[in-house]
């Protein structure tokens, strides 16, 4: 893999590597095949990140992220400036609703959680922050692609995830442009298998609230 990103050769490798075992833990063949590296390489970089705890061995010995990714995420959302004004308008919608609320925002082909509250049920959804998922399955994940219904939400049932559904709904900047997606999540036992009509609107609501409190409208 060439060094096109930024400039900075190593640098570029190395997150290549990280990039090779965000979604799955890979076996230093796979690190070769996924990032285009050299064996060599790919091992002398792969050590390197182990020894920083950015990269860790998996019971079978294969790569997956470090438990430092883990301290570095929780910093980073905290000190992100949408995370922090979403705090409140997720608190109340959270609490309108009685189900997890989450907010997320896009990351080339993923979309990150950057803010997530649980709801008060025992049974509930558990998103945690910095989680890191597919844009083409959910609610939220939709949106930030930018779709999304004339009442301005979305709805999606198992469809990430067999069991639960969500609504979500967009962040809108003053130039149009969707920058984040609030969602709301639980189990359809509970949300039903149509959620947007009974949430849509608070999920709206909220999102407005998020724009309105980083000041983007």
């Amino acid at each position: 893999m060439e060094p096109t990103v930024s400039g900075v050769g190593v640098i570029d490798k190395a997150a290549a590597i990280l990039s090779a075992v965000e979604v799955s833990p890979a076996s230093l063949g796979d690190l070769v095949e996924r990032t285009g590296q050299s064996r060599p390489t790919a091992h002398r970089l792969a050590s390197a990140l182990e020894s920083h705890g950015l990269l860790r061995r998996a019971a079978d010995g294969r790569y997956a992220l470090g438990l430092r990714l883990v301290t570095l995420g929780h910093v980073a959302a905290d000190h992100w400036p949408l995370a922090d004004a979403a705090n409140d308008a997720l608190a109340r919608l959270r609490d309108a609703t009685g189900e997890s609320a989450q907010l997320y925002v896009r990351q080339g082909d993923s979309r990150i959680c950057v803010a997530s509250l649980e709801s008060p049920h025992g049974l509930r959804t558990i998103v945690a922050t910095g989680a890191v998922m597919a844009l083409d399955q959910g609610s939220g994940g939709r949106v930030l692609t930018g779709e999304c219904s004339a009442a301005g939400w979305l709805e999606s049932v198992a469809e990430r995830e067999a069991g639960v559904a969500s609504v979500s709904a967009p962040v809108v900047d003053a130039q149009g442009s969707t920058v984040a997606a609030v969602s709301v999540s639980g189990p359809i036992e509970r949300l039903t298998p149509t959620p947007g009509s009974r949430l849509g609107p608070a999920v709206v609501a909220a999102a407005h609230e998020v724009a309105a409190a980083a000041g983007l409208v």
